[in-house]
């Protein structure tokens, strides 16, 4: 027996003794003294997914990355998994449904680890309606390494303790579900005070890695093979302003890294993009960068803004798009929109159709409205009939099929070079070109193509993507 075994023991039953403690405090005051049973910890199967928002995705890659390096064995299917950790997203109350029924299905013999936003959104109705093992914030980066060990031990983990501080190191081993897509948190946390937004108690406030940090990672992934990189956040326009620096100049340094590549810009919010849009512009002119603009409008009425806590106007949406567009004509740009926001009358979901007509935009994501635990929109009176929201919901959803598709149709003959980054259905694979739109191409070699740079033109359009051929 070794001498670590035996102390383990020997503190085991000292604790039991003196304080007639249960098993569940006698372990944690054991692995809090670091003394662990050698067998204690032993390499698990692990099945890891993420869900929700790129940087949860680029989370998730990095606790299986580091349970990897610990020796753990990252499985591909639920079924062949002793563990499963989930990192969980919450951010509508559709989207939190299907995550707790999720969680409440999961097999009883598996052991289960809750990670990621829910927890901090709502702990309550976690706890109260899914059995897991261990449960924590998200970012949690190499920590994941203990909390599995610790669960593996038969120790009930609950870590949300400045959970919103995380901020991993940006060096962590990954495990990318796309090899030739690098996804890097810029940022974590915001600037904001959406007063419908939940996600904001689960990010924390805002913290952003140095540009030196986030090109280091860019050059060793370049080295790796990737060929393109999305730079997210909860808000990439914020980026920096914490620590005296800007998105803009970010992007610059990480255009001059060697190598042929794309890069994209996440979502922005467009108050905090005003003060550098000129030198962002700039930015963008790189061709490493994609003309792709991600910028959440959430309503066409001032009014229904000004209720939301969104810091602009209709007016400077419509400004900033056209100030893009001016520059890069053949672009993609990209809305949210949230229908059904308390106090939305008739009107003002006519003001938000009107300027969908107005700027066009390639892509509207549509949310309907649902109120978040601990938001301000809690108390927002008065609320839309969940038959009118629907209802608004389809009639914004046709619009924006009808628009999608008439700026594809712009595309149509256009000839380029698209990267393949994607695999499609049916033995297709899916490029990118400059403007980021969706390339879809049948081509006998497949996957084979996966990474590479290949010369396309397009021979028909539909509202979601572009069908390309090999020129």
């Amino acid at each position: 027996m070794s001498v670590y075994v035996f102390l383990s023991f020997a503190v085991v039953l000292f604790r039991v003794c003196v304080k007639a403690s249960c098993l569940k405090n006698v372990y944690v005051f054991v692995c809090d003294l670091n003394l662990y049973i050698l067998n204690d910890g032993a390499a698990m199967r692990i099945y890891v997914k993420g869900f929700g928002c790129s940087s949860s995705l680029a989370d998730a890659e990095v606790l299986a990355g580091c349970l990897s390096r610990a020796g753990h064995t990252i499985v591909s299917s639920l079924q062949e998994a002793e563990l499963v950790l989930y990192n969980t997203c919450a951010v509508k109350g559709p989207t939190e449904n299907r995550m707790i029924n999720l969680l409440k299905r999961m097999p009883k013999e598996k052991k289960l680890i809750v990670a990621g936003c829910l927890p901090l959104i709502n702990f309550e109705r976690l706890s109260k309606e899914v059995c897991f093992d261990g449960v924590v914030g998200p970012a949690l980066g190499e920590k994941i390494v203990d909390v599995v060990k610790h669960v593996s031990m038969g120790v009930h983990v609950e870590d949300l303790e400045d959970a919103t501080l995380n901020m991993p190191q940006l060096d962590l081993p990954r495990m990318r579900s796309n090899p030739r897509v690098s996804i890097i948190p810029v940022n974590y946390g915001c600037l904001g005070s959406c007063s419908y937004c939940c996600v904001r108690f689960a990010r924390g406030k805002l913290r952003s890695y140095s540009i030196k940090e986030i090109l280091n990672k860019v050059e060793r992934d370049v080295a790796e093979g990737v060929r393109e990189f999305w730079l997210t956040s909860q808000d990439t326009a914020c980026y920096g302003k914490d620590i005296d620096t800007d998105l803009a100049k970010l992007l610059k340094g990480v255009c001059g890294v060697k190598g042929d590549f794309f890069v994209r810009v996440g979502m922005m919010t467009l108050n905090n993009l005003m003060d550098i849009v000129d030198e962002l512009i700039e930015a963008f002119q790189n061709e490493k960068v994609f003309k792709f603009l991600h910028l959440p409008v959430q309503s066409g009425d001032d009014s229904v803004l000004g209720q939301m806590n969104r810091f602009y106007s209709t007016r400077d949406f419509i400004v900033a798009v056209r100030k893009f567009r001016r520059v890069f004509r053949q672009s993609t740009v990209a809305t949210d929109v949230i229908v059904g926001f308390p106090g939305e009358a008739e009107e003002a979901f006519k003001n938000t159709c009107r300027l969908i007509e107005d700027i066009r935009p390639d892509i509207v994501n549509i949310s309907k409205f649902f109120v978040r635990p601990k938001t301000f929109a809690v108390d927002l009176k008065p609320q839309v009939s969940p038959s009118e929201v629907k209802h608004r919901s389809a009639c914004l959803a046709s619009l924006v099929r009808r628009v999608a598709f008439d700026r594809n149709s712009e595309w149509n003959g256009w000839s380029g070079r698209v990267l393949v980054d994607e695999v499609g259905k049916q033995g297709s694979v899916v490029g990118r070109n400059f403007a980021y739109k969706p390339v879809v191409i049948r081509s006998r070699y497949g996957r084979g193509l996966l990474g590479q740079f290949v010369s396309v033109k397009v021979v028909d359009v539909f509202q979601s993507y572009l069908l390309g051929e090999i020129t």
